[in-house]
């Protein structure tokens, strides 16, 4: 099987001034039309509030300007949290999102896990769970029913998943027929899911279980002068979601509190395009998800991790089958 190469962004750039975080929107912008261009598997952004490093809090409006400047490569809303959304201005968006990119975003469909973001929007996190399935369920409604104009493009409608690290979730997933995204690699999850698709009358969907291996890959031919000069933008990025998670499990969570235990805890790599190259071969490395823009990294290192992966990395992992 093919190793998928994918790219995300999540805008996270502590004290970054405004030409700074305007930077990082066009260089992402730019850096989507080219991993279209070489080919890529996804591209993915993500949604949360209240963050003072200026984590994405409009996915749809990016991943439409992505939209705009691709055409081949899918587009990932992971998640969006539906509890801060009105649901049938949810459907339209995600109708009209649809029509832009011609059926090529999918949506994980998410609950949070930030009590503050439930404060902004007034929002009750005490019954957050049952909220989010009378939302979802109006927004399937939506579409089913004609509420909203234009229908989708995507019939009956584009890709979704639910998205969630527990039991509660994978139920939830079954019961409303959503695809199910677990956020850490527990077998018990998916036969939870599978169970509840089947107790609900319907065949299970699709489980994206999450990867082993790193979560964030850097390419440089110097890993050394890379981690010296760029890895606290990296750290920043690790502790930002140590804060927001605590001692709860995903796959995306680095518990390291300095450079120096990052660089051997794993989730985030930086190697050499040949070592990476090596990596895939052998099975340690299956995902290859690059973040551009981690932590606010700067152009320079950024644009050359892409560039190594796009056009040394995969054409090589590719020519060997």
């Amino acid at each position: 099987m093919p190793t998928p190469f994918a790219v995300r962004y999540d805008f996270r750039a502590p004290g970054a001034d405004p030409a700074t975080r305007q930077e990082l929107f066009a260089r992402a912008v730019e850096q989507a039309a080219y991993v279209d261009r070489q080919g890529l598997g996804a591209l993915m952004v993500s949604e949360h509030h209240v963050a003072d490093d200026g984590y994405l809090p409009s996915p749809m409006l990016v991943a439409a300007a992505f939209a705009a400047v691709t055409t081949t490569i899918p587009i990932t809303v992971s998640a969006l949290l539906v509890n801060l959304h009105d649901p049938v201005r949810l459907a339209e968006e995600i109708a009209v999102l649809d029509h832009l990119a011609k059926g090529r975003v999918s949506f994980t469909l998410g609950l949070g896990y930030r009590p503050v973001e439930y404060e902004l929007f007034d929002r009750s996190w005490s019954t957050r769970g049952r909220d989010v399935e009378e939302r979802i369920t109006t927004l399937l409604a939506c579409w089913a029913e004609g509420r909203t104009t234009p229908p989708p493009y995507s019939r009956p409608h584009p890709f979704l998943f639910y998205g969630g690290g527990s039991p509660a979730a994978a139920r939830r997933a079954g019961r409303l027929g959503l695809n199910f995204q677990p956020q850490h690699a527990d077998p018990a999850l998916k036969e939870i899911y599978d169970a509840a698709c089947r107790e609900a009358g319907r065949e299970p969907g699709f489980v994206l279980t999450a990867p082993e291996g790193p979560a964030n890959v850097f390419c440089a031919d110097d890993p050394e002068e890379f981690w010296e000069r760029w890895g606290h933008h990296l750290l920043a990025d690790a502790v930002a979601y140590q804060e927001w998670h605590g001692e709860a499990g995903s796959y995306v969570v680095d518990h390291s509190r300095t450079v120096e235990e990052m660089r051997t805890a794993g989730v985030y790599l930086v190697t050499t395009p040949d070592d990476l190259v090596d990596r895939i071969r052998s099975g340690d490395v299956r995902l290859v998800t690059q973040h551009p823009a981690c932590g606010g990294l700067p152009a320079d290192p950024s644009w050359a991790s892409l560039r190594a992966i796009c056009e040394v990395v995969k054409p090589a992992v590719s020519a060997a089958g």
